[in-house]
């Protein structure tokens, strides 16, 4: 039980005895810094009640609440506000009962309940994963499981944009300019050898434009008369149409892409459930149109073509269907949406990361499928994303200057071992263990650096900054934890049963009010789908953690109950970052 939970109902008593009045809400807040108090009761919407000045109405509470719960201790009234100090024993207490508990903070999925669906990723199979993609794939993946310990059952998944004009790029650049290369002969992973060729094909196609620009085409007219572009649009006319040859190439050289993309999903901590591919999928929605057509949702052009009108609900008007009986973007999802919940029947809702360029998109995807009549569409969420940037600038894919998800790992880890080696504590771990703990202070860097940011918002990403041991950074909170299971292993004496203390720290008592946080949290964070909650609630932790280890003695305290209480406070904490750290993929090392 929370404390508001607590003093909520001892209140609403007080007010009933007192003034003869019900009210409907209590309303808190956390206490200011320079006033006593662990919660403070905000008075003010009481004086509409209440015919009083809110000092008075504050005292007359304060004294009810001292005199009738022994949970609050003393008070004092600062205008309108009730700051209401809480008893040691409700903290000591609190402490007793989360402190064996290895799955605090969490909630066990109701067997009926519906559950959440969450995209992310979701690649071209025409280059690697670059910096963008990390972002996605963070945040979703760190979403799936903070609704999965907030007490939803979650599907991960994804839907590859294996298909288009895009794919038969790196495909005809392969056949002109590979010499017949693998992912083996050339020694590259799949994915950055068929973006190697996608970067070739842009590279043939504007070399083409120049020289026909130099002929006397308009820019325009050599853009779609070079020859290049039209071999891609005929290969891609030929794969619609089923070619064996085309579709064998395709097979094998989005099956050296999958490769490339397993190893860098692994190597950064992601997985998926389910796997949805647009080759499967760009047919799916047309008899959907025909549905909404029946219904009136969809009305009909002269040329054909099927829209819906959505000028009543602020937006335009919306294509689902061409002219020559095509399907659309829109039309996919559609369809995508209702394929999901048909094959997974216990979906209740959705949870789609990309980036906020496609706000729009996801507004009328949402809209279409509530008017087609699904319950389940009110639980669709667009975890909508900004960019991430580098001091350098912008990326581009096409010219090949994208930061690449595998390059930008391993960049992190030497990053991480430079400044390990630095500082020089590092001389007993076998090259075994450096090697892992560059990589999991190198990863828990980015991530955190990342995650940490509301998602909405755009990062700007400073490598070296993000590995600074100092500060709200991952490998700051990391150490943290190393330090407190250095702490533990020092702790030659028994201290698993409850420590025989009445009187809390000053310190002490603000760890546990941190650690009480965490279940609420997760839950904050689970209905916003923001990690960024999580991971600044971690670093709070961490500095309050901090502060209290310089303040008291741990195990050089000589009451032993006092001893016992402290290294246990300390474990409890580095649970409590252990387990959050790990809702965001992030590893926590034993030793730093």
């Amino acid at each position: 039980m929370t404390l508001p939970q607590v003093l909520t109902p001892a209140i609403e008593n007080a007010i009933k005895t007192l003034f003869d009045v019900t009210i409907e809400k209590v309303e808190f807040q956390t206490t200011r810094k320079e006033f006593e108090g662990d919660i403070t009761m905000v008075i003010f919407p009481l004086l509409k009640l209440v015919k009083s000045n809110p000092v008075e109405l504050g005292n007359k509470i304060g004294n009810y609440l001292v005199e009738n719960l022994a949970e609050v201790s003393r008070f004092n009234v600062v205008s309108g506000f009730l700051n209401i100090v809480i008893a040691d024993q409700y903290y000591l207490n609190l402490f007793a009962g989360i402190k064996d508990n290895a799955t605090y903070g969490f909630v066990t999925p109701s067997a009926n309940d519906k559950a959440v669906m969450v995209e992310y990723s979701s690649p071209n199979t025409n280059k690697p994963l670059h910096l963008g993609h990390v972002r996605n794939n963070l945040l979703g993946y760190s979403v799936a499981e903070i609704i999965k310990a907030s007490g939803k059952k979650v599907y991960k998944t994804q839907i590859i944009n294996d298909r288009g004009i895009h794919i038969c790029k790196s495909m005809l650049a392969w056949q002109k300019f590979g010499e017949n290369q693998t992912p083996e002969t050339s020694g590259l992973k799949g994915d950055k050898l068929v973006g190697n060729f996608y970067v070739a094909f842009d590279k043939a196609y504007k070399e083409e434009i120049n020289q026909l620009m130099q002929a006397g085409k308009t820019e325009e007219e050599a853009k779609k008369q070079a020859p290049i572009i039209l071999e891609a649009q005929e290969m891609l006319q030929k794969w619609e149409a089923g070619d064996a040859e085309v579709k064998a190439l395709w097979a094998k050289m989005n099956q050296w892409v999958y490769d490339g993309f397993a190893i860098t999903y692994k190597n950064l901590g992601v997985d998926f459930d389910r796997y949805y591919y647009e080759s499967d999928t760009y047919l799916l929605g047309k008899d959907v149109v025909q549905i909404g057509l029946e219904k009136g949702i969809f009305e009909k052009d002269p040329d054909g073509s099927v829209w819906i009108d959505l000028t009543d609900e602020g937006l335009d008007r919306k294509i689902v269907l061409r002219s020559d009986g095509t399907a659309v973007y829109m039309t996919q999802d559609i369809g995508t949406a209702i394929q999901r919940v048909k094959d997974m029947q216990d979906v209740g809702g959705m949870v789609y990361t990309v980036g906020n360029e496609q706000d729009y998109h996801f507004k009328v995807l949402f809209l279409i499928l509530k008017k087609l009549g699904f319950d389940w569409a009110k639980n669709l969420y667009h975890l909508s994303y900004g960019m991430v940037d580098l001091p350098s600038g912008k990326m581009k894919s096409r010219e090949g200057t994208v930061v690449d998800a595998d390059d930008l790992m391993q960049e992190m880890t030497a990053t991480a071992q430079k400044i390990a080696e630095d500082l020089g504590k590092l001389d007993s771990y076998s090259p075994e263990e450096k090697a892992n703990l560059y990589s999991t202070i190198g990863l828990g860097a980015l991530k955190y650096y990342i995650l940490k940011v509301d998602p909405k918002k755009r990062i700007l990403f400073n490598p070296e900054e993000s590995v600074d041991f100092a500060g709200n950074t991952g490998p700051f909170i990391q150490y943290t934890y190393a330090r407190i299971q250095s702490i533990i292993r020092k702790a030659n004496f028994d201290y698993s049963t409850n420590a025989q203390i009445d009187i809390l720290h000053e310190k002490e008592k603000e760890l546990v009010k941190q650690l009480e946080l965490f279940p609420e949290v997760i839950q904050n964070a689970a209905q916003h789908h923001s990690p960024a909650l999580l991971a600044n609630f971690t670093y709070d932790l961490v500095r309050e953690y901090n502060s209290f280890y310089q303040a008291v003695p741990i195990l050089g305290e000589e009451d032993l109950e006092k001893k016992k209480f402290r290294v246990q406070l300390s474990k409890k904490v580095a649970e409590v970052i252990a387990s959050s750290f790990k809702l965001l993929g992030i590893n926590v090392p034993d030793r730093m």
